[in-house]
């Protein structure tokens, strides 16, 4: 204790010792150097990390949808391996994709430690596959761990696998199977087989709260690496310590098998709890009026409130009637993420411009015309809130959200929206883990633009152009077994520097009061042009909807010109999406004809956070053969989908949707249409609006 109290008066700077807080370990995921831990991040971080250990460099991507669950997928360098022939790849390393997955069995309490199950390389080439039951606990500043593995953390083979008393398959281990066509699969045949090792540790957060140090006992033993790329290894003990740098960068260095130096960085941040920046580019919000004005609603100048209307609370308005002592808006929200904060500073608006023969203001939410939502607030109850006079609950508790229906209401201004609009911006495309090269990228500057000839019915149209890239090492052809749908990917990324990604006719309509409608033709994405349309039953307040799509497609040119090719096919899907009580787990299941005439099944489970974050992955199995469809064995993926409302000074509605799949296959390939009517009509997820009410005083 002296010691303690010592160094906490040499280091002015140092705070009293905390919980050891989770970590990323050298394969990515919650662990300590080589091997996992029971720990987990809590729900809602993402990290990127990087580190190198000889003769590996390893690039892992984790995520934590839930605090329970943890995903983390990789891509491995192999430096004194080569990727292929020379003529191929040329002097390019070996790369090696993968998928971990662990998942918490027991939390910790005051007898009990946390347990976790887990993979490693759970669906990639199994190179570095294993299986794992690790526990943990913490006594004040130090955090234990102790496991057992199977496979290559548990390469070193303690002791007689346990399950063999169950069945004597599980004493011995497959070796991992490196043909091209089964990589990508998961092998469950394998799983916790052969002779298992322990491994533990402990970590220890110092006083110093930036710096915490890790002791460890591998299980691996280093003899017999993959790919016969065995390491000397003169001692199982590995030293480290991680360093944070700042609040999203934290550094790690180690010595491991007793002669190896590891450095790494992890670049982490949690959409879930992070506070998004202060929004000062926005406009203020007008104050409440002190005494509401004198004029009768038939007197206002609702021209310039559209305006105000538009400027501030980021309503398109097409025309404000009253009903009795209501006020109805319907308009088009273009900026505000939260519904609620633009609720709250349109009603701010029109406090300030009537008088109070109006006790109501409703907004009623439109998309292309197709009416979604329809929020009617309480005004002196709003009064009331703003002014602390009352608490949120009354407000909440007063607003009625309701289908939006015909009004028998009496018109007082109404207007035509400008009909053209354009915008510009950066795009960038990637291709990773190819042999052509581990980055294959491409900056471009992008114009996008919309011209609506009636408010349900537009054109949508958009130019790319090339600005830097590294695509002239891009020679590869993916092998493939069916149509190439998607593996022509190389020519349509190099073929011109100049391309139109789409341009496309549009119409919408809502057709009952919770039925939607859309088609469209033109050219609908960089790979195909056709015709289609979609139909979509939503009910408001349900958690539920049902949804099918059919589009009659032809491939495009290489060029992403207005040229076309030959090969055309009729692909769609019926689609149903349940939004679960298990963590608000969105679930979506398609079921179709995809876009290499293959039949099958998508299954799609996301979960979105308060502030609209969503992470999700997919899994798509369909009637195309192993054989087929080649390396990866069926298609899969993961994705986040950011709100740049959670990175930026100003509110937007714009999202960054960023996607991850292991290989570019084509089976399994769906049209990657710009519209969706579930997106569109995304104004009724009732959860979004009822987890952010609080912004309505913003």
């Amino acid at each position: 204790m002296k010691l303690r109290y010592s160094l906490c008066l040499l280091l002015p700077w140092a705070i009293a010792q905390g919980e050891p807080r989770p970590t990323q370990n050298d394969f990515g995921g919650v662990g300590l150097l080589q091997t996992p831990t029971a720990r987990m991040a809590e729900a809602g971080e993402v990290s990127i990390n990087a580190n190198r250990v000889d003769p590996y460099s390893r690039y892992s991507f984790s995520l934590q949808p839930f605090d329970w669950l943890e995903g983390s997928f990789r891509y491995t360098s192999i430096s004194n391996r080569r990727y292929g022939p020379d003529e191929l790849s040329g002097n390019q390393s070996y790369k090696d994709k993968a998928v971990d997955a662990k998942l918490r069995l027991l939390r910790e309490s005051h007898w009990l430690p946390e347990l976790a199950i887990g993979g490693r390389d759970v669906g990639g080439t199994g190179l570095f596959s294993s299986e794992y039951l690790v526990g943990n606990k913490r006594f004040g500043d130090l955090d234990l761990s102790l496991g057992m593995a199977w496979g290559y953390i548990g390469n070193r083979g303690d002791f007689a696998n346990p399950l063999g008393w169950i069945d004597d398959r599980f004493d011995h281990r497959p070796t991992p199977n490196s043909d091209v066509n089964s990589a990508g699969s998961f092998d469950t045949s394998a799983y916790f087989r052969g002779s298992p090792a322990l491994f533990g540790g402990l970590l220890w957060q110092t006083p110093w709260e930036r710096l915490a140090l890790k002791l460890e006992y591998d299980g691996n033993d280093y003899r017999h690496e993959p790919q016969h790329n065995n390491q000397d290894q003169r001692s199982p003990i590995n030293l480290g310590f991680v360093f944070k740098a700042g609040d999203a960068v934290d550094l790690h260095a180690g010595w491991e098998r007793g002669n190896t130096a590891m450095f790494g960085i992890t670049l982490h941040t949690n959409f879930a709890t992070r506070a998004a920046p202060a929004k000062v580019s926005d406009p203020v919000a007008e104050a409440l009026p002190t005494k509401a004005p004198d004029l009768h609603p038939e007197q206002v100048d609702w021209a310039h409130v559209s305006q105000r209307l538009e400027s501030n609370a980021g309503y398109k308005v097409e025309r404000i009637a009253r009903k009795d002592a209501e006020l109805i808006v319907y308009g088009e929200q273009t900026r505000y993420l939260y519904p609620p904060k633009a609720l709250g500073r349109a009603a701010r608006i029109l406090d300030n411009s009537v008088d109070e023969q109006i006790d109501w203001f409703t907004l009623v939410d439109k998309r292309y015309d197709m009416p979604v939502t329809e929020t009617s607030l309480p005004r002196q109850t709003f009064r009331e809130v703003v002014r602390n006079d009352r608490p949120l609950d009354d407000l909440r508790r007063g607003t009625e959200q309701n289908w939006p229906l015909p009004h028998q209401e009496q018109v007082l201004f109404e207007q035509t929206p400008e009909p053209f609009s354009y915008g510009f911006g950066l795009g960038y495309k990637q291709n990773v883990g190819g042999p052509d090269g581990f980055l294959l990228y491409q900056f471009t500057a992008d114009a996008s633009a919309e011209y609506r000839f009636t408010p349900d019915t537009w054109w949508s149209g958009g130019l790319s152009a090339n600005l830097l890239n590294n695509f002239d090492k891009f020679k590869y052809d993916a092998p493939s077994n069916l149509p190439r749908v998607r593996t022509y990917l190389r020519e349509y990324w190099t073929s011109s520097d100049v391309t139109l990604p789409t341009f496309q006719l549009n119409s919408a309509k809502r057709l009952d009061r919770d039925l939607y409608g859309m088609v469209y033709g033109g050219y609908l994405e960089a790979m195909f042009a056709g015709v289609g349309g979609e139909l979509l039953y939503r009910p408001l307040g349900e958690r539920w909807a049902l949804g099918g799509d059919l589009n009659y497609v032809r491939q495009r040119d290489f060029d992403q010109g207005f040229g076309l090719r030959d090969y055309r096919v009729l692909s769609g899907h019926v689609t149903g999406y349940l939004k679960t009580d298990v963590e608000d787990i969105l679930a979506a299941v398609s079921v179709g004809r995809y876009l290499a005439r293959d039949w099958g099944t998508t299954l799609d489970l996301s979960r979105e956070f308060g502030n609209g974050v969503r992470f999700g992955g997919w899994v798509t199995l369909t009637s195309a053969s192993k054989q087929q469809y080649g390396e990866g064995s069926f298609d899969k993926g993961i994705y986040v989908s950011i709100p740049f409302d959670e990175l930026m000074t100003t509110s937007t509605m714009r999202r960054a949707n960023l996607a991850w799949a292991p290989l570019t296959r084509d089976g399994g390939a769906r049209l990657a249409r710009n519209y969706s009517l579930y997106n569109l009509t995304d104004g009724r997820n009732t959860d979004m609006f009822d987890s952010n009410f609080y912004k309505i005083t913003e």
